[in-house]
């Protein structure tokens, strides 16, 4: 008999988001209308847990009496349904079971249960075999998951194989080239024949040995174009250009790079020209000039890096600013979700390695037409709409798990990228120089692994991205995507956070590409690694995946034998697994031994020649100025319609529901949001940010913006390139950056390249392009990520180079690009351009430079920069936000309104300040009170024309459910004198805030509470064994002691799994002794506890609200559940105060209206009409969510999630206890200042005021 329990958990009917997803995707994206209704069930297989914590488990775990139903074995189903059960293939991350396990640990902490789940569907209606298999294929990736049997195993305990030792490759180095081939042909390597030759040589001439599996493994690895830029490093033998109306200033910039070369490395024979050299030459050419002196000089190369003077609280000190930019292209076209999940992780280790905190990124991606039928997918595809969904959730989900601030997500649209999906993460991170040391390895130091665990995820991830791609090999590629663990990594951004951590490392490398040969092997030249000593996720790894696996969230990490014990010691306190794996050695050998035995032993010089020599020649096309889509001016009928048409372009419609789902106000420093005015209907076209400064005030902002455009690479990489980084600059200059100061990174995109001399003429003249403009700005590019195969069978991806510019600035120089009042002007400000359509980058600086003296004179109040589309949806988009009007004169043509204008602006200026401009502009408009549109006799309103500009992508990606109403609701204000008085007074109250697997917003709860004068502590809950969990609960037992609030604040429970929030604090808080330091902190100290977001939940989940005691939840409790429009939902709210009765909210005006940054994706309020009734007659409901004016209703452009009567936030019976989903933490100077109304609700403080 099986000694596994099995239990199915579904969603009650009125609850299953997800299920009426599905049903509304197969019936109108599949086109399957038989199918009548949809089930998912999620299925968990349980081994070697006792009967008593398996009950537990089962109510509060595994499923929420309040929203779930909890079948145990089987459950009915009718006898025509359709079922079939999903799982992750194995190897897979499955974070569900991961968290699942460590949930049940906290019930029993000495119990090892093993966990698996699934995930069954019940197809109801006459569905036939055929449409059957649509719906499989639509809910089944290869790549990452497999159907499985509806039975129940024996066991779950996996019987994992012994591996056998390591392959040697006997007489490998004395075979022909005949043999050789064949061996070459049968291991499917990324490298050449070339390089194989090359290591033949090797072992037969220095080593006399054969070579093992791991070590051509390794090989392969170090040398991928991933790891060491292969195809930049080709050298370029012959370069020769097509004739063509453009070759004369493409031709001239490579006379330019090439003087410049041969200046720069004068005599060194050993310095040829290649991409990579052409990539790198204006920032070494700038650098000799003496124009990049804020460079961070490093042997480490984590990310770029700047210093930074800054003034915290008034004293000036160093900061290094860094930034990154990563692509996963190839990882997220064939598993979307994990792929563009770990883009994210991979560009935020960069810049951690460096020991710097990442606080924001922006997601620049590129895919063909979402929008189409499902049936004009390629063979061997993903539909372009489960691709771009399933890739923002993935990204989404990382980002948001970690908490951090995505400033800005963009979608390009071109129908090449059906060949590869681009995907890209760019990140900002920072950190005060005093915290980072950079020194040398030094003989006799040791190498801790750090953070997550080794498995088969992403063995071959490098080599496999640097592979060609066709149809059959998508089949075979799945343990090359990686999982992605955010609440590990989150632990290490934790840990080198801390400034006496920090300095304890000398030297640190991330686990991207390559695994554990890479990221150790790279530290230092001798290196004696022990493979045995590498956590394992399950046992069976040999050797080669051991030391080849990517599997992510690790870090590798050389500190001096004197501080090891310290530095393993600072991690344990983090919840952090770490272990010393290797010594740094004299000899400069990659010494790997697995079981006792060297597996790779290869010297250092041999890994450093990079594989053989490669080399091309390159054969430059010119592009034809009558294919130019550079026209001064364009054709236009109808001004009305043209003026719709452009709004509803997929390149210029409205991307809100795709940029709602990720957060982009964690941390509190986010100065923009990504949407602004007061409907937050204008985009925002450059991200900004507040320096991440744990303690003090600090003015100094960062900025990063982008450029490119892919119809106008096309037509000439060279142009595009050229005008990538000037609308990169432009874009820093609207929102009030001084342009002298920009650094840039670089991403290419481009096609695989081969041995055809044409093939190479788009990564080359593009590369010449970007090289002009940063000699023409004096601006240099001081980092980059090259990718170079995108190339799907014959079609080819859009010639790819985007620029990110970075700028720092001040709070006080920055504006907003929404207009702001009627009667200001409309000025158009031009850029200069040469004979060639290219920027005279002389009068382009001085238009700039002026734009920004006219900012800080308050000459100009908004600017937005122009793209292809011309002026037209610049305007209105600038006049959506505050929902104003704009007349347009028309002594400017139609035609040139809708022009392409790359570089250049639009502003607005009071009517009595167009005489004081200092940068030279034409008035072509104003701003008006009428909400429309007008340009002579062709007038839009401006609902018409937001109808046209959010409707393009609404069935793609959604801004409002099914369940959309604008039924109103009622809003009786409770007001009571009678309020809970504290007996216990203090002068300054201890507040407590836990930290458990997934939190994330426990830095901004701390600086909330230390801003309004309480003193904080912050604990991180441990669990990596029994003895953890009890010395855990016996310190948080002691903290709850010494404090009196508790402030559980916002995050993820490991990722909201087991499906449902909070579970991690709710199941730990349950625990007797904390649940008795709980009652005894409210009930004889008067204590108070607050709970927001992820912290609201847990109170729900506790019973603390609505209850005022840990009492857990039946059926009929009110919750929390998952928001109507079944996503992640990130914008600002606008709630009322309803209550005065908590002591939370004696600052707060009773009926006054705040706005507060709300960001989750279980949000939903849901309650019985008893419940409901009950509450608002006892005062307990706080706040409702509301319009600008306090109308309470179910509007969900207002009530975001579909709460039940709009509840925002309640409170036990006292008012002691408040939970809200809103994060009144996030707020500061200068921060979300493109948004109105008043944001502080002085929570912190009324809970502070409350003991004195």
């Amino acid at each position: 008999m099986s000694s596994v329990r099995r239990v199915y958990v579904e969603k009650k009917p009125e609850f299953a988001v997800q299920a009426k997803e599905l049903l509304n995707e197969v019936k109108s994206y599949l086109g399957v209308k038989s199918a009548t209704n949809i089930r998912v069930l999620n299925r968990y297989d349980i081994e070697n847990l006792s009967d008593e914590t398996f009950e537990r488990a089962c109510n509060g775990v595994f499923s929420e009496p309040p929203v779930d139903v909890l079948y145990h074995e089987t459950f009915s189903y009718g006898e025509n349904d359709k079922v079939f059960s999903v799982e992750f293939l194995p190897g897979q991350f499955d974070q569900r079971a991961d968290s699942a396990v460590q949930c049940v640990q906290f019930i029993k902490e000495d119990e090892l249960p093993v966990i698996k789940t699934a995930t069954t569907y019940v197809i109801e209606g006459g569905v036939t075999e055929e449409e059957l298999e649509a719906i499989k294929a639509h809910c089944i990736n290869p790549v990452d998951s497999r159907e499985t049997s509806m039975e129940k195993p024996e066991t779950l305990v996996t019987k994992f194989e012994e591996p056998v030792d390591v392959k040697i490759f006997h007489g490998f180095k004395d075979m022909t080239e005949e043999e050789l081939k064949e061996l070459y042909g049968s291991l499917g390597l990324a490298m050449t024949f070339k390089d194989f030759q090359h290591i033949q040589n090797y072992f037969k001439g220095e080593e006399d040995r054969d070579p093992s599996m791991t070590e051509i493994r390794v090989l392969d690895t170090y040398w991928s174009d991933h790891c060491r830029h292969t195809t930049f490093s080709t050298e370029l033998t012959d370069v020769t250009f097509d004739e063509g109306d453009y070759r004369t200033p493409i031709e001239n910039t490579y006379k330019e790079y090439l003087q410049t070369h041969s200046e720069i490395f004068k005599g060194r024979e050993d310095k040829f020209v290649c991409l990579m050299d052409l990539a790198l030459m204006a920032m070494r050419k700038l650098k000799k000039e003496g124009k990049l002196a804020d460079q961070e000089e490093s042997d480490e190369i984590n990310a770029c890096s700047i210093v930074v003077p800054v003034e915290v609280d008034g004293v000036e000190e160093e900061w290094l600013v860094n930034f990154k930019n990563e692509t996963h292209n190839h990882p997220t076209e064939i598993e979307p979700f994990g792929g563009a999940a770990t883009c994210l992780g991979g560009a935020i280790r960069d810049p951690l390695s460096g020991r710097t905190y990442v606080y924001q990124a922006m997601r620049v991606t590129g895919a063909a037409d979402p929008t189409v039928s499902v049936k004009e997918t390629l063979k061997g595809k993903l539909s372009q709409k489960k691709l771009v969904r399933s890739a923002a959730h993935g990204y989404s989900s990382y980002g948001n798990q970690i908490g951090l601030a995505t400033g800005m997500v963009k979608e390009i649209y071109h129908p090449d990228y059906v060949a590869k999906r681009m995907e890209i993460g760019a990140v900002m991170g920072a950190a005060p120089r005093r915290a980072v040391i950079r020194e040398t390895s030094d003989p006799g130091d040791i190498i801790i692994l750090l953070g997550g665990r080794t498995g088969r995820d992403g063995c071959g991830g490098a080599t496999g991205s640097s592979k060609v791609h066709t149809e059959e090999s998508i089949e075979t590629c799945g343990a090359e995507v990686q999982k992605g663990n955010p609440p590990t990594e989150r632990k290490i951004q934790r840990l080198f956070r801390r400034e006496e951590v920090s300095k304890l490392i000398k030297k640190c490398n991330d686990f991207g590409a390559g695994g554990v040969s890479v990221a150790i092997g790279e530290l230092a030249d001798g290196l004696k690694v022990d493979l045995d000593k590498v956590p394992k996720k399950y046992e069976g790894l040999d050797g080669t995946e051991l030391a080849i696996s990517e599997s992510q969230e690790r870090m590798a990490v050389v500190v001096a034998p004197k501080n090891a014990e310290q530095f393993l010691a600072y991690a344990k306190e983090e919840n952090l697994e770490a272990v010393k794996v290797a010594e740094v050695t004299e000899s400069p050998r990659l010494v790997l031994s697995w079981r006792g035995k060297e597996i790779v032993n290869i010297s250092r010089a041999f890994l450093n020649t990079n594989g053989a020599h490669q080399e091309t020649k390159v054969k430059v096309e010119i592009p034809a100025k009558a294919d130019s889509i550079l026209k001064e001016e364009v054709e236009v009928a109808d001004v009305k319609e043209k003026w719709l048409h452009t709004l509803a372009d997929l390149n210029v419609c409205s991307q809100k529901g795709l940029v709602e789902m990720f957060d982009g106000s964690i941390g509190a420093g986010s100065v923009f949001m990504p949407h602004g005015g007061k409907y937050q209907m204008t985009e925002t076209q450059t991200m900004i940010a507040k320096l991440p400064v744990l303690k003090g005030k600090c003015d100094t902002v960062t900025m990063m913006s982008y450029g490119f455009d892919p119809y106008l690479s096309s037509w000439s990489p060279y142009h595009g390139a050229v005008y990538a980084v000037t609308e990169s600059v432009a874009k820093i200059v609207a929102a009030g950056g001084d342009y002298s100061k920009i650094r840039f990174t670089f991403q290419e995109y481009f096609r695989r390249m081969t041995e055809d001399p044409s093939r190479w003429s788009q990564p080359f003249a593009a590369l010449l392009g970007a090289y002009s403009a940063q000699i023409g700005f004096g601006l240099p590019s001081i980092g980059g990520k090259d990718s170079m195969s995108g190339t799907f069978e014959h079609i080819d991806v859009p010639p790819t180079l985007v620029s990110f510019a970075v700028d720092i600035a001040k709070q006080g120089d920055i504006i907003t690009p929404e207009l702001k009042k009627a009667g200001n002007k409309l000025v158009w400000i031009k850029i200069a351009k040469d004979a060639y359509d290219l920027p005279v980058y002389e009068k382009v600086m001085e238009q700039y430079a002026k734009v920004t003296e006219d900012i800080q004179k308050g000459n100009i109040v908004s600017a937005y920069v122009l793209d292809r589309h011309g002026v037209i949806p610049a305007v209105s988009k600038m006049a959506f936000g505050n929902g104003l009007g704009v007349k347009l004169d028309t002594e400017v043509p139609a035609g040139k309104l809708f022009a392409p204008a790359f570089g250049e602006l639009v502003a607005e200026v009071p009517a009595d300040k167009v005489a004081e401009l200092a940068v030279e502009a034409e008035v072509i408009g104003e701003v008006t009170e009428a909400q429309e549109f007008a340009y002579g006799d062709a007038v839009i309103t401006l609902e018409e024309a937001e109808k046209s500009w959010t409707s393009t992508l609404e069935e793609v990606f959604r801004t409002v459910s099914d369940e959309h109403s604008e039924k109103e609701v009622a809003s009786p204000l409770y007001d009571t004198k009678d309020i809970y008085i504290c007996n216990h007074k203090i002068a300054q109250p201890r507040v407590f805030v836990p930290v458990f697997p997934g939190t994330n917003c426990e830095y901004d709860s701390a600086k909330a509470f230390e801003r309004a004068g309480a003193t904080v502590t912050t604990r991180v809950f441990k669990n990596m064994d029994a003895e953890d969990i009890l010395s855990s609960v016996a310190e948080f037992e002691k903290e709850i002691e010494k404090s009196q609030i508790i402030m559980f604040p916002g995050g993820f429970s490991a990722g909201d799994e087991p499906d449902g929030s909070a579970k991690f604090f709710a199941t730990a808080f349950q625990n007797a002794k904390l649940k008795e330091a709980v009652e005894k902190l409210l009930n004889e100290r008067d204590g108070l506890v607050l709970g927001v977001c992820n912290g609201f939940q847990t109170l729900v989940k506790l019973g603390l609200v609505p209850n005022g005691a840990i009492v857990g939840q039946t059926a009929d409790s009110p919750t929390l559940t998952y928001n109507t429009i079944g996503r992640h939902i990130s914008k600002m709210v606008y709630t009322k105060v309803v209550s005065n009765k908590s002591p939370w909210l004696q600052g707060a005006e009773l009926g006054g209206v705040y706005t507060n940054p709300a960001s989750h994706g279980e949000g939903r309020f849901v309650a019985s009409e008893e419940w409901l009734d009950k509450l608002f007659a006892n005062g307990q409901v706080a706040t409702q969510y509301c319009d600008l004016d306090g109308n309470v209703s179910m509007d969900e452009n207002w009530n975001v999630n579909g709460s039940y009567r709009a509840i925002e936030g309640i409170t036990s019976p006292d008012g002691r206890v408040l939970g809200k989903m809103a994060h009144s933490e996030r707020r500061g100077d200068g921060v979300a200042i493109n948004i109105y109304g008043e944001q502080d609700l002085k929570i912190f403080e009324s809970g502070v005021k409350y003991f004195k």
